[in-house]
């Protein structure tokens, strides 16, 4: 097939129109090559997704603090809550502390 033959077909004209070869080269940079191509925004899109969950994470545990809080301003559950977790005691109080085998480490074995 010859030039002569190229030429002649349709879709030749239409590519090589100068309107249709600007504006190929323009999306092909705006896709690939620009700082604001369209890579970059499906990154950002991604980022942006991944911080809206961190987001709804943070404000689930935010919650739960807010109702422990509102459960501690009681002085009942504030001595309850100081006792399980930090050992704390009455005078003239013991406390002992319960271990079961399955919890305590196996350091004999390393």
């Amino acid at each position: 097939m010859g030039i002569k033959k190229l030429r002649k077909q349709k879709w030749f004209g239409i590519i090589t129109n100068i309107y249709v070869l600007v504006l190929t080269i323009f999306v092909i940079w705006m896709v690939f090559f620009d700082t604001n191509s369209l890579l970059i925004h499906w990154e950002l899109r991604k980022e942006i997704k991944k911080l809206e969950k961190t987001q709804d994470f943070l404000k689930e545990e935010i919650a739960k603090d807010k109702a422990i809080i509102q459960k501690l301003s009681d002085p009942k559950e504030l001595e309850k809550f100081a006792r399980e977790n930090y050992y704390l005691k009455k005078k003239n109080e013991e406390i002992y502390l319960i271990e079961y085998e399955d919890s305590i480490s196996q350091k004999d074995e390393e």
